[in-house]
């Protein structure tokens, strides 16, 4: 028939396609490992810098610039993401720190940030995650920083005005809430769910509409919640299919989450600060005297040089009652001369002025 034959020279076309694809992503490769050869040749102590953010930032933009389609632009780059991934591993294979347990959304986020070849290491609390990169048992780190409807982790903040360690990246995750528990349970057998405080509070009217009148119990993060909805009966869990498929559980209720578009932020952390990749953003944590006008001072240098915030928020100083830090995130390179010049109007209104980190803005 017309239409078999028609399949068949498909077939074997796309079967040449496949072929090439293979010999060009090895040959990438090659490239990868002559790259790691001479990184190692020109280090002076072993220790060469193999994972730029910057670089591959541009790389992901210039894929998404030139997709001529079918594909989406984001599809064409998540390819290329993996395959970045696989030949960064061949160079020396990364290891990130993340809220765990398994199956958390800061998993998620560090899957879609470095790719499936990276070694990813779940840590039970933000500070441990902190900890680990700061000790250097990790390469880099992911951690929440913000969600669309709950706002800022405050944790997470509060962890940078301790910390050492420099953003080097953001990620943004949608984020799509199951009601899940083992399997055999049902809505009925439900005596209490569990899950992070952002994930209930992001589910609050589902669970007021649907389970009214159920304890919620506040875990440190969605993968221990599925713990438990693993391990004991009666208990849900507010968690993502990550979740789901790590525990082997159900999905009592799929997307519960009160707003649709619900997302969290990420920020990726490290040890070094990163060039300019030619779309960044900067922040700084920033504490002014308590007097009248003191944050309108903060802001007006943004102002008249014309940089845009894209967030501002506050955390209690907690060294003196009613003073506040602010943490502060705009367009721009700390490399930028009209940033320099913003830091520097920034230094003669405050007390304390700590730069956070120059990077890329989330390409996908």
């Amino acid at each position: 028939m017309a239409t078999d034959d028609q399949l068949a020279d498909i077939r074997t076309d796309i079967d040449s396609i496949d072929q090439q694809l293979l010999e060009l992503i090895n040959a990438r490769a090659e490239c990868a490992r002559r790259v790691a050869q001479i990184k190692l040749a020109a280090s002076q102590d072993g220790d060469a810098l193999f994972y730029r953010p910057e670089r591959e930032a541009q790389i992901l933009r210039a894929i998404q610039e030139r997709n001529p389609g079918p594909l989406s632009a984001d599809q064409a780059a998540r390819i290329f993401r993996e395959i970045m991934s696989s030949c960064l591993a061949l160079e020396r294979p990364l290891t990130v720190g993340f809220l765990g347990p398994v199956g958390t959304y800061s998993q998620a986020a560090a899957l879609k940030h470095f790719g499936q070849s990276a070694i990813l290491e779940p840590q039970p609390t933000i500070r441990d995650v902190f900890r680990r990169a700061e000790d250097r048992a990790c390469d880099m780190a992911v951690v929440p920083v913000e969600n669309s409807t709950e706002g800022m982790v405050g944790q997470t903040l509060d962890c940078f005005l301790e910390s050492s360690l420099q953003i080097i990246g953001e990620v943004e995750l949608p984020v799509v809430h199951h009601l899940i528990a083992s399997a055999g349970q049902s809505m009925s057998d439900i005596r209490a769910v569990c899950g992070h405080e952002q994930a209930l509070g992001q589910c609050r009217d589902w669970l007021d509409s649907n389970l009214p009148g159920i304890p919620r119990d506040v875990c440190r993060s969605n993968g221990e919640a599925a713990q438990r909805a693993q391990s004991e009966p009666g208990i849900a869990a507010i968690a993502g299919d990550l979740a789901v498929e790590n525990y082997g559980l159900a999905k009592l209720a799929e997307a519960i989450q009160d707003i649709a578009h619900n997302t969290t932020r990420f920020f990726v952390v490290g040890r070094e600060m990163v060039p300019a990749s030619g779309a960044d953003k900067s922040s700084i944590l920033i504490a002014s005297r308590n007097r009248p006008g003191a944050l309108l001072n903060l802001l007006r240098p943004f102002e008249e040089r014309g940089i845009s915030l894209t967030r501002i928020d506050s955390r209690p100083s907690k060294t003196e009652k009613w003073t506040y830090m602010f943490f502060i995130e705009f367009e721009g390179h700390y490399s930028d001369a009209v940033v320099r010049e913003v830091m520097s109007a920034l230094e003669e209104n405050s007390i304390l002025l700590k730069p956070l980190g120059s990077y890329p803005k989330a390409p996908i």
